[in-house]
Parts: structure tokens; sequence; C-alpha cells
């Protein structure tokens, strides 16, 4: 195996190990094999009473009992996310509901990030589309009159902020650029996503470190630092559409199963379903497997007339042509989303310092782009209110 083969090899695992890592630490563990301390063999059987004839013949009875059960449990939900999998399937076929619906975009959210993305942008233009979003006017007001920027403003125009119109111009255009597709991803995600708890906090967390990362690589490559940061923003928008999806698909197929079991008095079937839950290995694979292409959909739809995004998707969801070299664009939103990848690995002790090099050697990370990042807050906005 050549060096890049090895780096591509390594490069798709650890993706695959940060989408597990979304739905939780113990199921990523399991998926690469970790052992639990209490399972190791120190060498030494611990002493046990010899079982009476009657308990070990319990004892068969009950493996085989449980086994037959498991084993029905496993049937069943496989036949379970095939008719999940078909009805996503054909909702995913009809882009323009997943948007509306699904997602929950409003028209005048592309409208705003197009106008912010131009010079000619001007808070009078911006004010009719966002007071028509009741949402984005409160989250305006209430980042405004956070106390860390509150003390920033000057002291004989810091008082309390009341209306959206008035918050715009206190943020300003060039803090706008940042704050609105932030704020815009943060209003799309799931509202719950039980039974996976920590989900959307790590949807939002990776969504922030991406569009970061993407910032900090463009001001080194020479690429617009707003369209980075929005397009970095913006990329997880297919992780959201699939999770909303699948969690809200499984509740109504399994309901009706369920009905459909108790009806008919197939008590077995019965059992079975009401064991079922969501499940992670299914949802892990939809999410490394189709949220790029969900997302490039997404931002089709979303037509902006300005944001070279159209371009920079259709690379990251297709195999490069002959001859044919990435866009800047499309490389630092590479690296960003590799790098948003590694932070969270990385702090949940995933990873090794040698997949880490051959994950960057594969990204072609350069020495400065990593000490770059390495001293990059990814927790909060490289913004100041004047």
């Amino acid at each position: 195996m050549t060096d890049k083969s090895r780096q591509q090899v390594t490069a798709k695992a650890l993706a695959q190990r940060a989408h597990d890592l979304l739905l939780g630490h113990s199921f990523a563990q399991r998926q690469i094999g970790y052992i639990h301390t209490l399972e190791i063999d120190y060498g030494e059987p611990i002493k046990q009473r010899t079982l009476l004839e009657v308990e070990v013949a319990a004892q068969t009875k009950r493996q085989k009992s449980s086994t037959a059960h498991h084993k029905y449990r496993a049937q069943a939900s496989e036949q379970l996310h095939q008719v999940i999998e078909h009805a996503m399937q054909k909702q995913l076929a009809d882009i323009d509901t997943v948007i509306h619906d699904t997602i929950g975009i409003e028209d005048n959210i592309p409208a705003i990030l197009d106008i912010l993305s131009v010079k000619s942008a001007s808070v009078g233009r911006l004010e009719p589309l966002v007071n028509d979003l009741s949402w984005l006017g409160r989250e305006l007001v209430t980042f405004v009159n956070l106390p860390y920027y509150r003390t920033q403003r000057n002291k004989h125009t810091s008082v309390k902020v009341d209306n959206p119109s008035l918050a715009l111009r206190y943020i300003g255009l060039d803090n706008l650029k940042f704050v609105v597709p932030t704020f815009a991803v943060r209003h799309w995600m799931p509202h719950s996503t039980e039974p996976f708890p920590l989900l959307k906090r790590r949807l939002r967390d990776n969504s922030m470190a991406c569009a970061i990362a993407a910032q900090e690589l463009a001001k080194l490559n020479g690429v617009n630092e707003i369209h980075a940061f929005t397009l970095g923003m913006l990329l997880d928008v297919g992780k959201i559409a699939l999770v909303r999806l699948y969690l809200r698909t499984f509740e109504l197929v399994w309901q009706r199963k369920v009905s459909l079991a108790r009806d008919e008095q197939q008590k077995d079937l019965h059992t079975a379903l009401l064991e079922l839950k969501p499940d992670p290995l299914f949802l892990s694979t939809l999410l490394s497997e189709h949220s790029l292409k969900v997302t490039q959909k997404v931002i089709d739809k979303m037509a902006f007339r300005y944001l070279p995004f159209k371009f920079a998707m259709q690379q990251l969801t297709t195999p490069l042509g002959k001859g044919d070299t990435l866009l800047p664009l499309t490389e630092v939103i590479q690296k960003a989303r590799c790098y948003s990848q590694h932070l969270t690995l990385v702090e949940h002790q995933m990873v090794e310092s040698d997949e880490t090099a051959r994950w960057f050697e594969f990204f072609n990370f350069t020495k400065s782009e990593l000490n770059q990042l390495e001293k990059t807050n990814f927790q909060h906005f490289h913004i100041k209110i004047d």
C-alpha cells in the first residue's frame, strides 16, 4: 500500500469515527473494538460455586431463549429499517419539502446571507428581511445585550437594546456576516435528539469549529473569509436534515408496526418492537455517506446569487475529473472539516498521533496552517462590537 493510499484509508476511517462519536462516546468506542476493563482476561478465572444440575439446565434454557429473542429482535429491526430507508428516500426526493418543512429554512435567510456577502450591503436592506423573522430578531437583541458585548460598547450608548433594528446597527455589518449564519444554523437544529442526548450539542459545536477553522484557513490562503465561514457553517445542514428525518420517520414507522403487531396479536413481534430504539449504526452510516449530498442539494435550492458555493459543493461530493484541480475554497473547506472532526476526536481521546499525522498529510496541511489552528479559539465569534 502506498503512503497516499494509507493516508486515504486513515482519513476515511477517522471521518467515520467522528460521525460515530456524534451519537455517543461508548458507541464510538464499540465501533473501533474498544475493550472494557471488566472484560479483560487477567489469566486467573474468578472462583465460582459449582452449579447444580437443575441450575445448569435452567441456565441453558434461558440462554437459548435469550439468543432466539435477540435474533428475532435483530430481524424485526432490519425489517423496520428497510421501511424507514425507503420512506426517507421518498422524502429526500422532494428537496423543497425537506428545506421548508423538515429543516425549516425560510426564504429570507439566503437573501440575507447574499446581501451580507456584497460590498453594497446596508442595514437598511437587511432590516425588512430580519423583521419578517421574529426568531432572528429575538436572537440578535439577546446577543447584543449579553454582558460581554455590552461592556465593549461606548459607556454613553451601553443601554439595553430592545428591538431588532437597533440591534442590527449596534452589531454592525462586519459582525453580522458571522453572526447571522451561526444563528440560522442553530435555529435549524433539531429540538430533541433523543435517544442521542448529546447529538444536538455536538452538531452545533462541530459547525462552529468548522466555520472558524475555515475562516482562519481562508486568511492564510487568499480566500474570502466570509465565504469560507458561511460555507463552513452550512456544511452540516445535510446532517441536520437527516437527523430530523430519521428520528421522525423512525417514530412514525415504529408506532405503525407496533399497532399492527398488537392488532394482529403477534406477541413475539410486539415484544421485540417495544424494545427497539433508533439505531446509532444506521444513523451514523446515513450521516457519513449521504449528508454532504443533502447539503449540496439544499445549497443549490437556496439559489445564492453572490455566494460562490455551487462548484465548491460539487467538488466536495463528486470525484475530480482528470486534469481538474480543487478550487481554493474547496481546499479550505476540506481542511476545516477535517480539523473540526480532529478536535472532537482529540477531546475524547479517540485518535492517535500517527493517525493524525497521516490524516493531515492526506489533506496537505502546511505547518503555518496547523500553527494558526492550534492557537485558535473555536468556541466563540472572533468579533468586536464598537
